[in-house]
């Protein structure tokens, strides 16, 4: 059984002290192929020796978190665009629009989400989005860039029904963490009405751990307990769940 977590912080200062017996600990699980999600500058070279240390394993993003931002963006744009033209990445990620911290970026946050589907675009890279109380923010920029060459995952999608539909009209999979095994986080209640080809599986470590970890680090083998509630939900056996979403992410980064 090969498990993929689409979305994994594996360079996080919160793995300082056991980061390599982290990663194993999900490798003796069958979680054998992490993907990076880039933030900004400062954490490139900490993920290039995650994949110098993991080869077989470890798969980079590059992009701008849209909590990183601010005055300097174009700056950090730059070096993500520097970083992209020098060697292959499997995604520009994550980026998008978080209005939980600060709204009064949201219109800087637009241009840089903007300009980094155009990188993916001319890259023939998937997006990977960040989205936090921006729903229909970050619709009304794909609406503008919708097409055949626009696509990718809606990283820790936490929306409704028609939210979901709405993602996956723009070609893009849904990204289920952690939350669908939360009481009040209400993706238990649909999730298993979309179709399992539209659905990776990831951690966001270090957050968002999964019951019973909640409201302590996470780690990427806390995966199997997202696996296991959707094979609950679906009714199928874990294994098959492990299988489709692994294509689905091949079928997303190409690898």
């Amino acid at each position: 059984m090969i498990i993929t977590d689409t979305h994994t912080h594996l360079y996080s200062e919160a793995f300082q002290e056991d980061r390599n017996d982290m990663i194993e600990r999900a490798l003796s699980l069958g979680v054998t192929r992490f993907f990076i999600p880039a933030i900004d500058a400062s954490y490139t070279t900490s993920m290039l020796q995650l994949e110098k240390d993991f080869p077989e394993h470890v798969f980079l993003m590059m992009g701008l978190h849209p909590t990183h931002v601010n005055a300097n963006y174009a700056e950090e744009l730059q070096h993500v665009e520097e970083m992209l033209s020098q060697r292959h990445f499997y995604a520009v990620g994550e980026i998008g629009i978080d209005l939980y911290w600060d709204k009064s970026t949201l219109e800087i946050q637009k241009k840089a989400f903007k300009q980094q589907i155009k990188l993916a675009k001319k890259y023939k890279l998937p997006i990977v989005i960040h989205c936090r109380e921006a729903f229909e923010e970050i619709f009304d920029v794909l609406e503008t860039e919708k097409g055949d060459n626009l696509f990718g995952i809606f990283h820790c999608f936490t929306g409704t029904l028609e939210q979901a539909h709405q993602a996956i009209s723009y070609n893009m999979k849904l990204g289920i963490g952690g939350v669908v095994t939360f009481k009040n986080g209400k993706l238990d209640q649909f999730i298993n009405q979309i179709d399992l080809s539209h659905i990776v599986l990831e951690t966001d470590a270090p957050y968002l751990s999964p019951v019973p970890y909640r409201g302590k680090r996470n780690e990427s083998a806390y995966i199997i307990n997202v696996l296991d509630k959707l094979a609950e939900l679906y009714g199928l056996p874990k294994e098959k769940i492990a299988e489709i979403t692994t294509q689905n992410s091949r079928d997303v980064f190409k690898i």
